[in-house]
């Protein structure tokens, strides 16, 4: 894999790192600051607000940017909201750095997927994105945790700093190691936008959010799960987040080379597994070691996804696949909204911690029936592609290419 990638990751691990180890560092905030607990979480939605929003309109408006100036500008948006949360004394100011950090997420993500996926052969493409993504699971594992630990050791805002540091080496390598991307001809913003109105690509959009609904409608609960229901201590809960992380981590490779085999396939699998463990983890997690090891496959499972549902959405948008990429990473986080939420709302009804798993399922089900309809969506356009010579239909990549590009197909 190039070095590229290398630099890729190394900015995602920043990036990932910076958006959960504020979760770790709540109480420390709020106490220094002097503001509530539910006050410093709105540090979090604000975040996800800024990732959400700020994606899909940084990536228009740098449309007509190469795409390496591109993240080297978002990488130096990026150690700015860190730099201003390390120098924040005031709660409002800590929440304008977060969002200011923010703002870089989506677009990083969805501009470097693009770039990730240009750097090799098109059947290793998911593995590139994977391979980019790994920073993400990596922050899990070691960033959230030593962030923390950092934090708690020698004040929150030492972990900013770090992060800023990291958010430095990040430019560095996208400068040094990013090879020069082209500027391509652009849609103009009406095209580009017209590209987010395909049915392929709302069904990509929808699949994501579905998908990684599922995975947060769990997640999001997974500690008072497994210190009220399968008896953990409070102390063991960071072992078993980086157990977790530790099952990203693998999913995520595991995906990519899945979905560089059979894209479709593979998330066809994928979806159904995430449906069924989430129904095996309501009833293990009542053990303490039947619940730790359904918690690793979890991870693994659930982060499989994510190489096939980037992909997915860019191989879909044709003419506009950053756009659609960073319209993706926002899709993401509306199903870490809507999961989470749906799983508070199984809880407040008084179904117990282990109901969001059964919430959870549902939406990975949800996202199958998403996915099938895609696959047959695509195989229907397949059989109407342009014959060949000996007026057979010819299946091909172009085909669907070709078909899907025109809304009218």
């Amino acid at each position: 894999m190039p070095l590229a990638l290398l630099a890729l990751a190394v900015s995602a691990f920043g990036i990932g790192t910076t958006e959960f180890v504020i979760m770790g560092l709540l109480p420390e905030v709020a106490g220094d600051l002097h503001v509530t607990i539910p006050t410093a979480g709105l540090l979090i939605s604000g975040y996800a607000l800024g990732v959400v929003v700020g994606g899909p309109l940084l990536t228009v408006a740098g449309n007509r940017v190469p795409r390496k100036n591109l993240l080297l500008g978002l990488m130096v948006l990026f150690i700015a909201g860190n730099l201003i949360s390390a120098l924040a004394h005031s709660y409002a100011l800590l929440l304008t750095g977060r969002v200011v950090a923010a703002l870089a997420h989506g677009a990083f993500f969805g501009v470097g997927s693009v770039v990730a996926a240009s750097l090799v052969p098109a059947a290793k493409q998911a593995s590139a994105i994977a391979l980019m993504f790994t920073g993400l699971t990596v922050a899990n594992v070691l960033g959230v945790p030593g962030g923390t630990a950092l934090g708690q050791a020698f004040g929150w805002r030492a972990t900013f700093w770090a992060v800023t540091a990291l958010g430095v080496v990040g430019l560095l390598g996208v400068a040094f190691l990013v090879p020069h991307q082209p500027l391509e001809p652009s849609r103009g913003l009406r095209g580009e936008l017209a590209v987010l109105k395909r049915p392929q690509v709302l069904l990509a959009l929808a699949m994501t959010a579905l998908g990684f609904g599922a995975v947060f409608a769990a997640f999001t609960y997974i500690a008072p799960m497994m210190t009220s229901v399968a008896g953990f201590s409070a102390g063991a809960v960071a072992w078993l987040l980086v157990l977790f992380g530790v099952g990203l981590v693998i999913g995520n490779l595991i995906g990519g080379k899945a979905a560089d085999r059979k894209l479709m396939p593979s998330l066809y699998v994928i979806l159904a597994a995430l449906a069924a463990i989430l129904v095996v983890f309501v009833f293990t997690a009542h053990a303490q070691i039947p619940a730790a090891i359904t918690l690793v496959l979890f991870g693994t499972i659930g982060f499989a996804t994510v190489p096939g549902f980037q992909t997915r959405v860019m191989q879909q948008a044709d003419g506009a696949p950053a756009l659609a990429s960073t319209a993706n990473i926002a899709a993401f986080n509306l199903g870490n909204a809507f999961g989470a939420w749906l799983g508070g709302l199984a809880i407040d009804a008084g179904l117990g911690y282990t109901s969001p798993n059964w919430i959870g399922a549902a939406l990975a089900l949800a996202g199958l029936v998403v996915a099938v309809s895609s696959g047959l969506l695509e195989r229907r356009q397949q059989t109407w592609a342009p014959s060949t010579s000996n007026g057979t239909a010819e299946p091909s990549t172009a085909g669907v290419t070709c078909s899907v590009s025109s809304p009218s197909a």
